[in-house]
């Protein structure tokens, strides 16, 4: 590597950190919630003595026996202020082991660009960076699901405190209490996403959060509970300190959310009932009611979960509902979502209007619905979890990240996580195309797209949410083909991104049917594409960084699936 090159990869990924801090004069309603966390900001990280962990555990060892949001008028948006926030931690040795791509330095500098501050405290990065945009909208927030590859790039560079403002500051926004018109939400909801304001007269800072009020369709996000215990455990892997997730706080944290959904009602299946734009799809998409994404998070998150939880009193029971719940919901996910060219072929076939128990078509899915694409797209070698699968309804959509977490928690068996991989090779054209990662395929269109979308302006057919393509995508792509043993996916998918982003400013998404131009509506320099890429190259230096968002098999779950005759 060239001397000047060095240079700038030593600056680009240098810690946040140095320079000057901002101190506020007092402190306003949400500043004082932090002082009943403030303890936990200062305990000494311990020193863990590598062991066993719970992924290379068997379940089968656990017995089974007033609104304070603050208005925005009157205040100024706070991130990439120029001010540092004083920690010092830590960087990987990963920089020094590779020559890095010339756009790294590039994405590293634009990422801390995005770092928003909180009382001189790093706690997120805001979704976009996009001066040249003409409307901000919530672009300027940090949203949980957005701020995970974020997280992650700083984790594997060894950057941990503003992973960890960011899980202390969303926990404390969960304790707010969450009301849209006049019903209230449920209390372990977390926020879609929030805003860190400052007044420059009094020199406060303040946060607004947004637990989908504000958001389009009005609809609450189910995925960001999921996405904050995946990243506590993140974090506790990486920097072999419990003490964080040990934490009474914590502890509540994750028995709320997992509380909302092992809560008992009419659900006749272990999946999750959802409303249609409530994760990253958060728009009119046709996913409502049992949609991949969100099960497959549900599943890593229970997982995850599991690792953490102590086996107090409280923690106990909720493990014993966890794993129950497991057993069921990957039986349920591998037996019914799952679709491979034998399984088709047995759908194609199917009988109608069996009533008994004995019924093979359980959910009375008429053949002809069948979409006519699915036969041409299936390959003989390959299999993929389809998008949805409720009564008499089966939505046979290619979803990217539903069946890329299915991988990374082991939600897939190894048979299924190697079909999975087939199928992305076998139709590189249509799923990656000139920009990887198709968020969903096909997209819909004409008289579908008019009823399915509510004639969506903004998810017009191969673009957007309705087919287009996500950089940000490309991590847990990536991810998933080093767990397969197949980075040879990854390095041929991060060599065409490389190829484009850093000239096209990192946007948003692409539209078109092989992702080819930058989106109608992308915002550039969309910092999840910018980390989605960062954590991409880094797996693919140093594959050790996949143990913490990489869960194992567990033996008792083994013995449940059946079929899945695709790869034999």
């Amino acid at each position: 590597m060239s001397e000047r090159k060095m240079e700038a990869a030593a600056v680009a990924t240098a810690p946040i950190g140095g320079g000057m801090r901002r101190e506020p004069s007092y402190a306003s309603m949400a500043e004082q919630d932090d002082f009943d966390l403030s303890r936990l900001l200062d305990k000494p990280k311990l020193n863990i003595e590598r062991q066993r962990s719970f992924d290379d555990r068997s379940m089968s060892e656990f017995s089974i026996g007033g609104n304070l949001k603050v208005g925005m008028d009157g205040y100024d948006p706070v991130y990439s202020p120029g001010i540092r926030s004083g920690f010092d931690t830590p960087l990987s040795s990963v920089r020094n082991s590779f020559d890095p791509h010339p756009i790294v330095a590039e994405a590293w500098e634009a990422l801390r660009r995005s770092v928003v501050y909180f009382k001189g405290q790093p706690v997120g990065t805001i979704a976009a960076y996009d001066h040249a945009s003409e409307e901000v909208l919530n672009y300027d927030q940090v949203f949980v699901r957005d701020f995970v590859p974020s997280a992650l790039a700083f984790l594997m560079n060894g950057e941990y405190d503003i992973v960890k403002f960011f899980l202390l500051k969303t926990l404390l926004l969960q304790g707010w209490e969450k009301k849209i018109d006049r019903f209230k939400l449920g209390e372990g909801v977390m926020p879609a996403s929030f805003k860190v304001l400052h007044d420059p007269n009094r020199d406060v800072d303040t946060i607004a959060a947004d637990f989908g009020e504000s958001a389009i369709g009005r609809v609450a996000p189910v995925d960001s509970g999921f996405w904050w215990i995946i990243l506590l455990r993140a974090y506790t892997k990486s920097t072999g300190d419990t003490s964080l997730a040990d934490t009474a706080e914590c502890q509540k944290g994750i028995r709320l959310i997992l509380s909302l959904c092992l809560s008992e009602g009419f659900d006749t299946f272990p999946t999750l009932l959802c409303a249609d734009g409530c994760c990253m799809i958060d728009r009119r998409m046709g996913v409502y009611g049992y949609p991949i994404e969100i099960q497959a998070l549900f599943f890593m998150a229970l997982k995850s979960a599991l690792s953490m939880l102590k086996h107090d009193a409280q923690g106990k029971e909720l493990i014993e509902r966890i794993v129950t719940r497991l057993q069921a919901l990957s039986y349920h996910m591998r037996s019914y979502f799952w679709l491979d060219f034998q399984q088709l072929n047995d759908i194609y076939r199917f009988k109608t209007e069996e009533y008994s128990h004995t019924a093979v078509n359980k959910f009375n899915v008429i053949p002809d619905s069948i979409p006519d694409w699915v036969f041409d797209f299936m390959p003989c070698k390959g299999g993929y979890f389809i998008g949805n699968v409720s009564p008499a309804r089966m939505d046979f959509r290619w979803f990217a990240l539903g069946n890329c977490v299915a991988i990374l928690s082991s939600l897939a068996t190894p048979e299924q996580s190697v079909a999975i991989m087939d199928l992305i090779e076998e139709r590189w054209e249509e799923l990656i195309g000139d920009m990887p990662l198709k968020i969903c395929y096909p997209a819909i269109e004409n008289h579908e797209w008019r009823i399915v979308t509510g004639c969506d302006p903004k998810n017009t057919r191969w673009s957007y949410h309705n087919g287009g393509s996500w950089p940000v995508l490309i991590w847990l792509l990536t991810a998933a083909s080093i767990k397969v043993g197949r980075p040879q996916i990854a390095r041929r998918a991060v060599d065409l991104a490389e190829s484009r982003l850093l000239k096209d400013g990192f946007p948003e998404y692409y539209d078109g049917k092989l992702g080819r131009y930058v989106g109608k509506q992308a915002r550039k320099f969309q910092t999840w594409s910018i980390a989605g890429y960062l954590v991409a190259k880094m797996l693919l230096e140093d594959p050790s960084h996949l143990g913490m968002i990489s869960l194992e098999e567990d033996r008792a779950m083994k013995p449940l699936l059946k079929r899945c005759s695709s790869w034999t």
